[in-house]
């Protein structure tokens, strides 16, 4: 039987108060209560606060380069695709930095989940302006406020074909478990936007903020997660009110399942030859 002592890791370097100790909770408890073993978890994360929760748990896990989560995380999941593997990253990692990666493994829906702590800000580096800021939030990098608009994680997923798409809260860690438990059981990439406070370098879009405007869609009479356009229309509120919970999933087939070569056994558990090495080179070369 799995418990939380087994996910138990070293001492954490965060913030008091920072939202990525709920983050850290929901993930060990999500785990627990799916059954899964700490060797059968990958966490791969980039650089960030966020980054370091893999850091804070007993499971398998890489920490890689600014951005370049994804491309590892998909890689470790065509090599082994019984492993569950999560990327972790932040809103500077993901959507910045990673931007680029963040399409590509939508459109290949790889069984990847991803969570994206979201603070509206680099915390590691000490509060500049991130892809989520709002218009006119006064950072280190934007004296005069931000003028850019703010990127949509949820519009950008949806526009691109995501199987699984929903946004959480960090101060509502029930939620965020449920979140987290949909998307390991989904058959493809899972992307969960979190909203995450900083307490140090964002005071705008604190605890006090966020429990003021966030809602539940799963609580809404006659919202149904599987219809695209309600999606999008639902993915349009930020303000004054703010919906979580799964704005859209779809089954269909992931990634690692399209090819044959990994079928019955993973790649990680088959016999190579050597020799095999020495024939592609030649051939490409």
């Amino acid at each position: 039987m799995v418990t939380l002592k087994d996910y138990q890791g070293g001492e954490t370097a965060w913030c008091p108060g920072c939202g990525n100790f709920g983050i850290l909770v929901a993930v060990k408890k999500a785990l627990v209560e799916l059954g899964i073993s700490p060797h059968e978890v990958l966490m791969v994360s980039g650089i960030g606060q966020s980054s370091k929760l893999p850091h804070y748990m007993k499971c398998n896990l890489f920490n890689g380069l600014h951005g370049r989560t994804l491309p590892v995380a998909t890689a470790a999941k065509l090599v082994n695709h019984r492993l569950h593997v999560f990327a972790v990253g932040g809103d500077g990692d993901g959507y910045g930095e990673g931007g680029n990666h963040l399409i590509h493994t939508i459109r290949r829906n790889i069984g990847v989940k991803y969570l994206v702590h979201n603070n509206q800000i680099y915390g590691l580096t000490k509060g500049q302006a991130s892809p989520t800021s709002d218009l006119g939030f006064v950072t280190k990098s934007t004296p005069r406020g931000v003028v850019s608009t703010p990127l949509n994680p949820i519009s950008l997923a949806l526009a691109l074909g995501a199987s699984f798409v929903a946004r959480s809260f960090s101060g509502d860690v029930p939620h965020l478990v449920q979140m987290i438990k949909e998307a390991v059981n989904h058959r493809g990439f899972a992307l969960i936007d979190i909203l995450q406070p900083c307490v140090t370098f964002n005071h705008l879009n604190t605890y006090s903020w966020y429990k003021e405007r966030v809602y539940k869609m799963g609580e809404e009479e006659g919202y149904d997660a599987t219809e695209r356009l309600a999606a999008f229309k639902k993915a349009q509120e930020w303000g004054e009110r703010i919906p979580i919970g799964v704005f859209y999933k779809e089954e269909r087939p992931a990634f690692e399942e399209l090819f044959p070569a990994i079928e019955d056994m993973p790649l990680v558990n088959q016999k190579i030859e050597p020799k095999q090495f020495e024939r592609l080179i030649k051939e490409f070369m």
